[in-house]
């Protein structure tokens, strides 16, 4: 996932500086697509590094209670720069905006309380 919206990131700055049409999408730089564009951007990178740091959490913990759980309920959270972009290319629904967002926040919040409440990495 970050490696994709990374790419994504340049896709974005071709459009801005490279590609015919190029003054019009820089106008439009707080609204409609290119803020869409930005924000699932932004979202998506997000979102894989805390995936990231999720798996290095829970691998340094050891076999903790939930893991497998917390770790589906992040990667879950790739549904809301997945979904940007699906109302962005496809006028999907926000709902997957709405369900990443929901699923990353309750990982987050589980493997706080997971972590604190654990003893000696068990």
């Amino acid at each position: 996932f970050l490696a994709g919206f990374m790419v994504f990131g340049f896709v974005l700055i071709y459009l801005r500086d490279f590609a015919p049409g190029r003054e019009a999408w820089a106008a439009a730089y707080a609204e409609g697509a290119h803020f869409e564009a930005r924000l699932a951007h932004a979202h998506g990178n997000l979102f894989a590094l805390i995936n990231i740091a999720v798996g290095l959490v829970l691998n340094g913990r050891g076999a903790m209670k939930f893991s497998s759980q917390i770790s589906w309920l992040a990667l879950g959270g790739m549904l809301m720069p997945l979904g940007i972009l699906g109302e962005l290319t496809l006028g999907l629904p926000p709902v997957f905006v709405l369900a990443g967002g929901i699923s990353i926040t309750i990982a987050m919040t589980w493997m706080g309380v997971a972590v604190l409440t654990s003893r000696n990495g068990s």
